[in-house]
């Protein structure tokens, strides 16, 4: 049952382009339409924990899907046909990159992608996530919190103030979520699991400034995983904080990488592998590569791993409903601080920069795939450079 569940995540992962938003869809379709692994509601309890919990949401709801349908061994297939494609394309990428930076206006390009896709991400998720006026105050306060400040703690308590706001405020919004899942492993191994994310934090948070070294990157990329909610393009500010602020690596190449992570299929947390192939620790690049993939989708994977046991009980409260609406509003937020600052300041130059930003945005707002933006982007850069 695990080769089956390998094999149909190994599909997704080729072919699963557009980010987390779409990647829901590509499982809703194959695992709930036509495959019928999934009920409706069982489907939805288990998006809504991916959505509750720090970590890559797509990537997450992938495995949970593979440990309710085949326990431990499913879940690790899911997660490695999904992931795999996505992770040896950013690495070889990354063995590319002194090339790629060779050539300014591609990098360029590629910021404008980053440009494009974070903001049509963002818009789309406020529509979803602050309908209404409470929320996107929300959204609004936790936005300026993280611009005034900036640090990884910072953007920790905006999400718990989102979900203490969430909890107050937000009672008569979301329904309760209703499902009853049985994960086929033993539920007693939940503590253990919580208790390994919360020593992983606490190390990664621990002050030890320095050259960079697989510790430190193992404890910057860990630290990244386990505090950034809402997955996909809300993990750019943790991870930009993590490599490019202690000058491990340039602003330039950070969103070179982010760029081009929308051009390949899959999670977009595999930025973690050309991120980590390029700050140099004195190991092999591909060790590298591999600690950085490893320590981003670790804290992810055991937390959801520990709460699916619990989900189906927790997720019939409507206090527990209403702090996930809070912790979306927040999320919106961290989005919007992100695109401001790095990926807005650093993209858009001039006039001719924002009207191919709109341009792309027309492109996305059009259903069409995001491919053609990339592409887009990287023509008009290597036209550009040609001049």
């Amino acid at each position: 049952m695990a080769t089956e569940v390998f094999l149909v995540f190994l599909r997704l992962g080729l072919s699963s382009f557009g980010g987390p938003v779409a990647h829901v869809g590509y499982f809703h379709e194959a695992f709930v339409r036509r495959r019928r692994w999934l009920r409706e509601e069982e489907f939805a309890q288990l998006l809504a924990a991916a959505q509750m919990l720090p970590g890559p949401a797509s990537s997450q709801l992938g495995f949970a899907i593979g440990l309710v349908r085949a326990g431990w061994r499913g879940g690790l297939a899911a997660f490695a046909g999904f992931t795999l494609p996505s992770a040896l394309l950013m690495f070889a990428l990354a063995a590319w990159a002194p090339g790629l930076m060779a050539q300014p206006a591609l990098v360029h390009g590629l910021k404008l992608v980053a440009v494009v896709v974070v903001g049509h991400a963002l818009a789309g998720m406020a529509r979803s996530l602050a309908p209404d006026g409470r929320r996107r105050c929300l959204a609004v306060l936790a936005m300026a919190g993280v611009l005034l400040t900036g640090s990884a703690w910072a953007q920790l308590a905006v999400i718990a103030g989102g979900a203490a706001a969430g909890w107050l405020c937000c009672r008569n919004g979301p329904a309760p979520l209703l499902a009853a899942l049985e994960p086929r492993y033993r539920g007693g191994l939940a503590w253990p699991l919580l208790s390994l994310f919360v020593l992983g934090l606490v190390a990664s948070q621990w002050p030890d400034a320095g050259e960079p070294s697989p510790a430190r990157l193992a404890a910057a990329f860990y630290g990244a995983g386990s505090l950034v909610f809402g997955g996909g393009h809300v993990v750019l500010p943790l991870l930009e904080a993590s490599v490019v602020e202690p000058g491990w690596l340039s602003h330039e190449r950070f969103l070179a990488g982010y760029g081009a992570a929308q051009a390949v299929p899959g999670p977009m947390f595999t930025l973690s592998a050309y991120l980590g192939a390029l700050v140099p620790t004195g190991a092999p690049a591909w060790a590298n590569a591999g600690i950085a993939l490893a320590a981003i989708f670790l804290p992810g994977l055991l937390l959801m791993a520990a709460v699916l046991p619990w989900w189906s009980r927790a997720g019939r409260c409507i206090g527990v409903a209403a702090a996930v609406a809070g912790i979306n509003a927040a999320v919106v937020g961290l989005l919007a601080a992100a695109f401001v600052d790095p990926v807005l300041s650093e993209g858009v130059r001039g006039w001719s920069d924002a009207a191919l930003v709109l341009a792309g945005l027309a492109v996305l707002q059009a259903r069409l795939n995001p491919l053609w933006v990339v592409f887009g982007m990287l023509a008009v850069g290597a036209a550009i450079a040609a001049v």
